[in-house]
């Protein structure tokens, strides 16, 4: 493992753009963010990451403290990356770069990636924006395809990939320019739900509470 370079500044912002500057560092934490991930699944959803980066990424935030290694009992029988608390502490690091950058994501290209996952954060920043802090299960289904929300959840994934494990508190239905829009910040949800681009089902208190803002 080679030595983590520094920008040998006594500055706190420096210290971190030590530990999560390197490229691909930040999107893996985002992936992580689901829960523990294999490598093969890491390596599928970060499009354009070369098998040796992935790896001396990974090493690097074992090193640093922000994510760890397990194997998993059979019949998984496989290794599984995931975050550490120190790890999951960069949530609103994300999120905080995630609202700067919304300025910046103009139209989607054709060489651009896309994956359903990825309007996670920004959606979980839309919720909350909204005053939606009561922690619930939220299905999300998009053409790209399906993945659920933990709102307000202190511990555990912030979000997964796929359907909700058992009945969501608030199913989300949209298509994938209403969700851009979103994430854009050029509509917000309470909006989007009014005009009929976002179907909200469900009786839990999330559900309801989104259907009253309308």
């Amino acid at each position: 493992m080679s030595p983590r370079r520094s920008y040998d500044q006594y500055c706190s912002a420096a210290r971190a753009l030590d530990t999560v500057g390197d490229r691909w560092t930040l999107l893996i934490v985002r992936e992580l963010l689901a829960g523990p991930r294999r490598y093969s699944d890491l390596h599928a959803d970060l499009p354009g990451v070369s098998t040796d980066v992935l790896a001396s990424r990974l090493k690097d935030m074992e090193r640093d403290g922000l994510a760890t290694r397990r194997r998993l009992p059979p019949p998984g029988a496989a290794n599984v990356y995931e975050l550490t608390g120190r790890g999951r502490e960069l949530l609103p690091v994300l999120q905080a770069l995630g609202a700067w950058g919304e300025a910046e994501l103009g139209e989607l290209r054709p060489t651009d990636a896309v994956r359903a996952h990825w309007f996670a954060l920004p959606l979980l920043r839309a919720l909350r924006d909204e005053g939606a802090e009561d922690e619930g299960l939220v299905e999300v289904r998009l053409e790209e395809g399906h993945f659920h929300l933990n709102v307000g959840a202190e511990d555990g994934p912030v979000y997964g990939d796929g359907p909700a494990p058992g009945e969501p508190d608030a199913r989300l239905v949209l298509d994938t320019a209403t969700c851009t829009a979103i994430g854009r910040g050029e509509l917000r949800l309470p909006d989007a739900i009014r005009d009929g681009r976002v179907e909200v089902t469900g009786e839990g208190t999330l559900a309801k509470a989104l259907r009253a803002h309308c």
